[in-house]
């Protein structure tokens, strides 16, 4: 199955920026677990705080810290990136399980932002990075997957990310309002 040049580096730079953040969480995390009093850098007010989300229950969700998921899954990610880039041709089955990794991923970013949000009461940067990565990686590989011709394709191709991200935008205004800075 072949792909547009757009979606190849999508995926590439989705997984090398989920690779990123995954990398400093994880960096950040296993500091605070050698010395309790280490700050992550990204602790940058009250509510703009990677440490008070790291260290809930809903941050070690499996019984480890869910940025090893994200180490394994956006490596994985950038590795097909890199293939689709110089050229790979995927079969539809292979694009298929790249959607049901990406779907499970999108609805645990669904479900993380809801709990940062109205649960936790804290936004973590390097997390928001993650959120803003897998919002257009869902929309690209679903419509990847869509038949020529289908009302998914029939879409302007940026209407769901953009549409996605002021929803994104709007909750958390409405929630931390000026709290924010």
């Amino acid at each position: 199955m072949t792909t547009t040049r757009g979606t190849s580096l999508l995926v590439l730079i989705s997984g090398l920026l989920g690779t990123l953040a995954s990398g400093v969480l994880t960096y950040d995390r296993i500091r605070t677990l050698e010395d309790p009093l280490f700050t992550p850098g990204c602790n940058v007010s009250a509510v703009l705080s990677c440490g008070d989300v790291m260290t809930t229950w809903q941050g070690n969700l499996l019984g480890f810290p869910n940025m090893l998921l994200g180490l394994a899954g956006f490596a994985a990610l950038a590795g097909l990136g890199v293939a689709l880039v110089a050229g790979a041709v995927f079969p539809r089955w292979l694009w298929r399980g790249l959607w049901a990794g990406v779907a499970a991923g999108f609805a645990f970013t669904v479900w993380l932002i809801g709990q940062c949000l109205y649960v936790i009461g804290a936004l973590c940067p390097w997390c928001m990075v993650v959120w803003a990565v897998m919002i257009p990686l869902f929309w690209y590989v679903t419509r990847q997957l869509s038949r020529p011709g289908s009302r998914l394709r029939a879409l302007p191709h940026w209407l769901v990310p953009l549409t996605a991200y002021a929803v994104v935008a709007v909750l958390i205004v409405t929630e931390f309002g000026t709290r924010l800075l």
